[in-house]
């Protein structure tokens, strides 16, 4: 009975609190609540003041500890003035990215700069102004995890043959910056582990939002599981780097994508 109430303490994330961008979307909604669920006091990130706020207390409303947040990730001096007034933070999830998808023969210098902003850049300078509190967050509890999240699409590229048309592929300016991301996790996982704080990535594969018919069984296909994922389905991956369950994991990325990338 020890034991196995040990085990389940090394997910569990009480006193602890995270910050998560782009908190409302697709996969946000589930990770936001799988750090809820687990205990954590959670600050959820968005641009639409209304709609986090409707969010928060539809969280609230289901016994969580939340707060809104509502700013562009992606602003710099948005970034500094909420994380200098931030005293502890334990976890961090740089979920945010922001694109125009375009195709091939109509995308733009910047194009590829708003994305890259958005992700690499926007995921550097948030975890940089939220060093204070993370190192808060060790004083108090002896580490703090950040944790990046990719796309398989930053490891492999799309199979084009897969969608309908070329422009319904994942778009040129959103995978190299996806791996610019994973490149960017080793970096600050090497600055930052003499703090105890350990950065890590999620590379989610397939887990689109409500696809044609056509399109969800081609790509369903092209998994080892012959399936597409459910957003609740990274709520465990996340809540696993996120605690104390992976407390010897730094600098790694972590693949949810049902085998897509394997073969």
């Amino acid at each position: 009975m020890t034991s196995t109430m040990n085990s389940q303490r090394l997910f569990r994330l009480d006193g602890r609190t995270a910050f998560i961008s782009a908190a409302r979307g697709h996969l946000g909604r589930a990770m936001t609540r799988a750090l809820a669920q687990a205990g954590a006091h959670v600050i959820v990130n968005g641009r639409d003041n209304a709609a986090l706020a409707r969010f928060v207390a539809e969280l609230q409303g289901e016994g969580f500890s939340a707060e809104g947040a509502a700013f562009d990730a992606a602003d710099s001096v948005a970034i500094a003035g909420f994380f200098g007034r931030c005293s502890r933070l334990d976890i961090l999830v740089n979920n945010a990215v922001s694109m125009t998808v375009k195709s091939f023969a109509d995308l733009t210098p910047q194009d590829f700069a708003q994305t890259y902003a958005s992700s690499v850049t926007a995921g550097f300078e948030t975890v940089r102004a939220a060093l204070p509190a993370l190192k808060q967050g060790v004083a108090a509890s002896g580490e703090a995890s950040v944790i990046n999240i990719a796309s398989m699409y930053g490891v492999v590229a799309p199979d084009a043959r897969l969608y309908d048309s070329p422009q319904g592929q994942s778009p040129f300016h959103y995978g190299p910056a996806k791996a610019g991301l994973l490149q960017l996790t080793r970096h600050l996982a090497a600055e930052l582990g003499p703090h105890k704080i350990r950065v890590n990535a999620l590379v989610p594969g397939p887990f689109p939002n409500q696809p044609e018919a056509g399109l969800g069984a081609r790509l369903a296909s092209r998994t080892m599981l012959g399936r597409l994922g459910a957003p609740s389905e990274i709520a465990g991956p996340l809540l696993f780097l996120a605690s104390p369950a992976a407390s010897f994991i730094t600098g790694s990325a972590l693949t949810v994508d049902g085998g897509w990338t394997a073969w």
